[in-house]
């Protein structure tokens, strides 16, 4: 999910962990999260929009720094699955809300969705296999969204059964069925679906785009996949049998692309125009690049839903709104902008002071921690020496990049691979960068001596952004007062994803980013760090190709239980990052957002790094 803080969840092009890192979405991730970078903003979301925030104070207050959150993610029972959702304290029926958003959404259709604003916006018209149940202290489940819940491996994984609730209906009263989440998932097959996420048709059918082969027309010319890769074989049950075990599947299940499409509704490419509603909104008016009305979908029921709400009548969404324009307007709380927010702009960074020094904001806006990590990435092909790369890392001004960057509302110092938002988060810090922030020259140049490297050249390569611009100042300074000696490569920020991602770059250091597509670190460690996963176009930007590292991803990936696998990623992240030092981490990105005074329910939704819209009312 991605931005100029786009940041989407990329995945690699010739993957063989497609059980974990299915090709496509890597490039799909990296489509995003290159789009961030080449902007020199923040990586925000697994799916698009966001901010970065400016140089003010704050605390988060949901998953945060230097705390454990692997309790904040559990997989919910067949009771938390039922609806109705909890009610919000105080909330109302009635009303319009606005929504102000930067960017037109590039996609309504689920199966294209995966940017932080259109994930956002699925949640009012879109439901899902699973979803995420989110309590008022941020803790999240994984539940039963149509299906009555999680759903039930056997074959040591491999097979995932799911049964449908009663009482699930379309927007025009006709009811949900095995057969729409089956023609839902086969269309995905179909050539012209290449935006969205592709775990569940990999998973089931092949690597990268090989699972095309399986129905290389979708179900459009009345072929479908047999029963023994996907079986419906009553209205009411979905079964998927998996070439590998996927322990994931659950949260892979709450992509916004696994849920139903009405066969007959069902126009195609059109269908982003115009996708048929099966949560509490439908799609009243839309006009591309312009705006987007939802109103309310009669036919839905609170009692099959437990995460949803229908307080407000509408959702008017209008795009072309530039972070300062939504934060002003706000600030300002007059006329309809009482009832505005935003699903994913964040408050502009010339702003922060002004918004944190505004006593009557703070009960109107949040400051949270996101799934989202930029790095400065180590090319192990050029710099082969590791007491080089560990002295960069030693060097690298993490707390100067945050300040160039936004600083405290727009990140938080980061001390090792993981997102704090991550399931098995521990708070590390080998580098120790919460004591030296700005680095620590002498640690790195004493290194380069050992090495024999003392004054060695580098080549770093930046953005030619307002922001990178700025970043690569104080970078090479620290370097230079390590004892290297940096040569600057400024790159074309048009070009710039395409020339990190080639494997035979000349660059030896540069700034990368990665959004987790669910808070399990199987979508984070293989795609950066499996040497298998080198390719161009693919994600293990610093090229590290360690058989110990490929052996543990093999090992882990293949336990069955995500939260005992949730520390072994840890172990391995941490040990990457130690001993083969193929980068170094530099801040954790955060979401800061403001809305007006007259909502009310307005949360954050931790796992996709944006404003929760699902329990908004009008005051």
């Amino acid at each position: 999910m991605t931005t100029d803080r786009q940041v989407h969840r990329p995945m690699t092009p010739t993957s063989r962990l497609s059980r974990l890192t299915p090709t496509s979405l890597s490039r799909h991730r990296a489509r995003l999260t290159a789009a961030a970078l080449a902007a020199g903003a923040l990586v925000l979301s697994a799916c698009s929009s966001g901010g970065g925030g400016g140089g003010g104070g704050g605390k988060s207050e949901g998953p945060g720094e230097d705390k454990t959150v692997s309790a904040n993610y559990s997989i919910g029972t067949a009771a938390d699955s039922a609806g109705p959702a909890p009610e919000v304290p105080g909330a109302k029926k009635g009303g319009t809300v606005g929504v102000l958003q930067r960017d037109a959404f590039n996609h309504l259709d689920p199966g294209q969705i995966y940017y932080i604003d259109v994930l956002t916006n699925q949640l009012l018209y879109n439901r899902t296999l699973t979803s995420y149940k989110i309590d008022d202290k941020g803790k999240v489940k994984v539940v039963g969204d149509l299906a009555t819940d999680a759903g039930t491996a056997s074959d040591g994984g491999r097979t995932w059964k799911f049964t449908l609730k009663d009482g699930l209906k379309f927007e025009d009263g006709s009811p949900i069925t095995a057969a729409d989440i089956r023609w839902g998932i086969e269309r995905l097959y179909a050539s012209f679906e290449t935006d969205g996420p592709l775990y569940i048709p990999q998973w089931l059918s092949g690597d990268g785009n090989d699972f095309r082969k399986a129905l290389p027309d979708g179900p459009y010319n009345g072929k479908h996949l047999p029963a023994s890769v996907l079986d419906t074989p009553d209205d009411k049950t979905v079964i998927f049998h998996f070439r590998q075990p996927h322990a994931d599947t659950p949260f892979a299940a709450a992509m916004p692309n696994v849920g139903p499409v009405k066969a007959e509704k069902d126009t195609k490419q059109k269908y982003d125009n115009a996708p048929f509603s099966s949560g509490p909104y439908k799609v009243a008016d839309y006009k591309v690049g312009k705006s987007l009305t939802l109103v309310r979908n009669e036919h839905w029921d609170p009692k099959t839903d437990p995460i949803r709400h229908q307080y407000a009548d509408k959702f008017d969404i209008s795009f072309g709104h530039q972070y300062a324009d939504s934060t002003r307007r706000f600030l300002a709380d007059q006329g309809a902008d009482k009832n505005a927010m935003s699903f994913s702009n964040a408050v502009a960074p010339e702003m922060t002071e002004k918004v944190l020094a505004q006593s009557d904001t703070k009960a109107r806006r949040l400051l949270e921690v996101q799934p989202y990590v930029d790095y400065i990435s180590f090319n192990t092909t050029r710099l082969t020496d590791v007491r080089v790369r560990k002295a960069l890392a030693y060097a690298m001004p993490n707390g100067q990049i945050l300040q160039q960057n936004g600083g405290a509302t727009a990140g938080v110092i980061a001390t090792n691979f993981l997102s704090p938002a991550m399931d098995g988060y521990q708070p590390t810090d080998p580098f120790g960068k919460k004591a030296k922030p700005a680095g620590d020259p002498e640690k790195a140049k004493a290194l380069l001596k050992e090495a024999g490297k003392l004054g060695q050249e580098i080549v770093y390569a930046y953005a030619n952004t307002d922001i990178q611009q700025k970043v690569q100042v104080v970078v090479v300074q620290a370097l230079e007062r390590a004892g290297f000696k940096v040569q600057r490569k400024e790159v074309d920020s048009n070009t710039w994803r395409t020339a990190i991602a080639e494997v035979k770059n000349s660059f030896d250091l540069y700034r990368t980013s990665w959004g987790a597509d669910w808070p399990v670190s199987s979508t984070v460690v293989p795609p950066l760090f499996d040497g298998r996963q080198i390719a161009d176009g693919a994600q293990n930007y610093g090229h590290l190709n360690d058989a110990k590292v490929n052996a543990e991803v093999d090992r882990i990936s293949a336990i069955p239980d995500v939260k005992k696998a949730a520390p072994e990623w840890q172990k391995l992240a941490d040990r990457i990052l130690t001993e083969d030092v193929p980068g170094v981490p530099t801040f954790y990105n955060r979401q800061f957002s403001l809305w007006g005074s007259n909502l009310g329910g307005v949360k954050y939704h931790p796992v996709y790094g944006s404003v929760d819209p699902t329990g908004v009312y009008v005051k």
